[in-house]
């Protein structure tokens, strides 16, 4: 497995450490020298904390807000309940577990049937170019997606996938797109050169000890489970070079609460970002939050290491979230899901809001 460790230094010290390093790092389970950032971190917002919203009065906002309950990313979810980082700004947050398309879940959340929404910014930015009313305010963390192989194979980096079969769990996700990205990147076709399979996503490694592909990409928790017994390695994860300092997982709400009652979306998003906080500085009680939503695979010991190696630390707003919407749009290019003729400064503008300026 890779070795993640040093992420948990202070963002500060990142951001002042950071160089301006090349945008492709090696993709391999190599940590990551000089720690390369693509943006201008040292002038860009740091990440908000507890007690910058003031909370609403009256009578508590009712809000529905959807959410993958299997996903160990989403972990902030349950620990605003249980740590009642939604009753601090005066929400009343109904959840809803939501396991349809991701086009189904923009246009639930667009329409009204749903206030917010947490996801993956690689599976929601395609969809978002359709125009739902739909807003990205928050990054929650980076991590969670990851390459895998036999130990005893001779595939040790991302670009060995070249030739090969990779099981992947959709054709269309994250994990297909952020790999595709990082091979196109250094020169390897990923159309042409990588024969992608989709299988179930807690059946990918079987596809691969049936030998009917060579290595998978899966995402967290299925994909730390499937290393845990030494037979499969990482050989590329989310959190190689740039992406390190990058967010992977968002926060999307309906453009009409933006408009229509910014102080409330403002609350909501405060509520997800202190409990994301939360989750970095007290890993063992943000385990103990998600286990009731964890595959039966995965234990709280489980838990606790990836909210560990997760970035929930960086959880980025404003002109720095934009950045980083524009840096996927840009990579998103590369492998022809966002359209070649797409701007995507403006794209990345369009799509977003900055909630702390109201």
């Amino acid at each position: 497995m890779s070795n993640h460790t040093g992420h948990r230094l202070s963002r500060r010290s990142l951001l002042l450490g950071a160089g301006a390093g090349a945008l492709i790092a090696p993709l391999g389970v190599q940590a990551f020298p000089g720690r390369p950032a693509p943006f201008d971190f040292e002038n860009a917002p740091l990440c908000r904390t507890a007690g910058e919203a003031t909370p609403l009065t009256g009578a508590p906002r009712k809000l529905k807000l959807s959410w993958n309950a299997n996903a160990v990313c989403s972990v902030q979810v349950p620990v605003a309940v249980d740590y009642d980082f939604f009753k601090k700004q005066n929400l009343d947050v109904e959840l809803v577990n939501f396991s349809g398309s991701t086009d189904q879940l923009l246009e639930a959340i667009a329409t009204g049937k749903s206030d917010a929404g947490v996801g993956m910014a690689l599976r929601w930015l395609k969809p978002l170019e359709q125009g739902f009313d739909v807003k990205i305010v928050a990054g929650t963390h980076g991590g969670c997606l990851r390459a895998i192989a036999p130990t005893k194979s001779d595939i040790t980096k991302v670009t060995d996938l070249k030739g090969k079969v990779v099981a992947i769990d959709d054709q269309a996700g994250p994990s297909k797109n952020f790999f595709a990205i990082q091979l196109a990147k250094a020169g390897v076709d990923p159309n042409k050169d990588v024969d992608w399979r989709q299988y179930p996503g807690n059946l990918v490694r079987l596809a691969v000890e049936k030998g009917e592909a060579q290595a998978a990409l899966s995402s967290d928790p299925l994909a730390y489970a499937f290393l845990k017994d030494g037979e499969f390695r990482e050989i590329g994860s989310n959190l190689d070079g740039i992406y390190r300092n990058v967010s992977c997982c968002i926060v999307g709400l309906r453009g009409s609460l933006l408009r229509d009652d910014p102080q409330v979306a403002r609350a909501l998003t405060q509520a997800l970002l202190d409990a994301a906080e939360f989750s970095s500085r007290n890993p063992d009680k943000a385990a103990k939050s998600f286990l009731p939503y964890a595959p039966k695979l995965v234990t709280e010991d489980d838990l606790r290491e990836l909210i560990k190696y997760h970035t929930h630390d960086h959880h980025p707003t404003g002109a720095h979230l934009k950045q980083e919407l524009k840096l996927y749009a840009d990579d998103l290019k590369v492998v022809s899901v966002i359209k070649p003729s797409t701007d995507t400064t403006k794209f990345a503008d369009k799509i977003y809001a900055d909630v702390f300026k109201v």
